[in-house]
């Protein structure tokens, strides 16, 4: 399933046809890499155009039949994308603790969802009941920190937990927190995503 959702006025601008290929290939190419030598695919951001040089944050999710089979990402845009895009791909395939590693025979099998996040915006409210008429569903992509505790979910979330209080209460579950927690020391961030995808079969014939 290929999806956008819209990054806030701020955001730099959406990645156009040719950039979003180029990862997805990327992706791909790391997960076959890493088939074949157990290491992401080295990358070189000099050998690509300056959009997917710039630092950015992305996760990289995949599916196999229409279920997960690996979703990890970065939150803050600490390297170039393409490099973020190609070390998240390698781990969403072989090093997401949910799941053992992708074999050989389930890849070409795969689709791969890169999600591209907009800078995170501090969400500065005072009562659960503030945060849940704030956040806005299928957009809003949320960070959860207490402590040691931080979890987050992405926008494409939403499509499993439409209500708004289930979504929360999941979140802090995955954060390792009862599900009805709430502290004057929650810290919560907003953020989007601009998502796209496709199956490996034809990110490979591409």
């Amino acid at each position: 399933m290929s999806s956008t959702e819209a990054p806030p006025a701020d955001s730099r601008a959406a990645l156009g046809a040719e950039a979003r290929r180029r990862l997805l290939r990327v992706a791909a190419a790391s997960i076959a890499h890493g088939l074949e030598t157990g290491r992401p695919l080295p990358v070189d951001p000099a050998e690509y155009p300056p959009a997917l040089r710039v630092p950015g944050a992305a996760f990289v999710t995949l599916h196999l039949h229409g279920r997960l089979r690996g979703c990890i990402g970065s939150l803050e845009a600490r390297r170039p994308l393409v490099v973020d895009v190609a070390e998240n791909a390698y781990a969403a395939a072989f090093r997401d603790p949910r799941f053992p590693p992708l074999l050989a025979a389930e890849f070409p099998q795969v689709e791969i969802e890169i999600s591209r996040l907009t800078p995170a915006e501090p969400l500065t409210v005072s009562s659960e009941a503030e945060l849940l008429q704030r956040l806005q569903p299928g957009v809003d992509g949320l960070i959860l920190e207490e402590g040691a505790h931080r979890a987050t979910f992405l926008p494409a979330v939403w499509e499993t937990l439409p209500d708004p209080r289930e979504f929360l209460a999941q979140l802090r579950v995955k954060a390792g927190l009862p599900p009805d927690y709430w502290s004057p020391t929650l810290r919560l961030y907003r953020y989007r995503t601009e998502a796209f995808s496709a199956p490996v079969s034809r990110i490979m014939a591409g």
